[in-house]
């Protein structure tokens, strides 16, 4: 399903995310103060402005509150990226993503009404975008340029079948490694193993089959 992300900041985390975020089809509008900044991804999202995000009345104009998820990435200015983030709560954003540098600086964006902290040193700009594209996704872990390995939820549409009657390597291409339901963990899972929905599943594969899984 397509969504829409608002992304503040066009650092290497930033523009990583942004990026990404295009590539699955979402529409992605970045805003940054640097021009050359915006010239060099423009072609690669939907919208890129040049401007200061730390101004309300832009924000307003842009309809921040209407964007699915707003990303806010400024990096070199620690007191402008909370700004942004208040600012972006308080005028309706659904969902506020906020970059930090370290623990106590993360504490400040939550309380300030940052929905969820990231860490760019921890966390790859790709793997927060597959995170913030599927909610029931908990990590995605890129092996290789061509391979990755995603944990995620299992859904309703899966309770209760077992891995022959979901026959995802035949399907998708992708193998299950590990199942986790509570504190029991089957990381040799067989064919007449049952999935139940809220299980924890790791699945590795190549990239291309993981997309087809994901939006089937």
């Amino acid at each position: 399903m397509k969504k829409q992300f608002a992304v503040i900041g066009l650092g290497r985390f930033g523009s990583s995310v942004a990026r990404t975020l295009s590539n699955m089809g979402h529409e992605v509008l970045v805003i940054d103060k640097n021009e050359e900044r915006v010239q060099e991804i423009s072609e690669s999202v939907t919208h890129g402005i040049v401007g200061d995000a730390t101004d309300e009345r832009l924000l307003k104009q842009l309809g921040i509150r209407n964007f699915d998820v707003v990303i806010a990435s400024i990096g070199a200015n620690a007191q402008a990226n909370i700004l942004v983030t208040m600012l972006a709560k308080e005028l309706g954003a659904k969902y506020v993503v906020a970059k930090a540098i370290n623990d106590l600086y993360g504490k400040i964006l939550e309380k300030v009404g940052a929905d969820r902290v990231v860490y760019p040193e921890r966390d790859m700009g790709e793997r927060v975008a597959h995170n913030l594209e599927d909610t029931n996704l908990l990590d995605y872990i890129e092996l290789s340029p061509a391979y990755s390995i995603i944990e995620f939820v299992a859904s309703r549409r899966v309770d209760g079948k077992t891995l022959k009657e979901l026959n995802l390597r035949a399907r998708f291409g992708v193998t299950l490694v590990l199942i986790k339901r509570g504190d029991e963990v089957n990381a040799s899972p067989g064919a007449d193993d049952v999935i139940r929905e809220g299980d924890i599943l790791v699945i590795i594969g190549d990239n291309a089959s993981i997309e087809k899984f994901q939006n089937h």
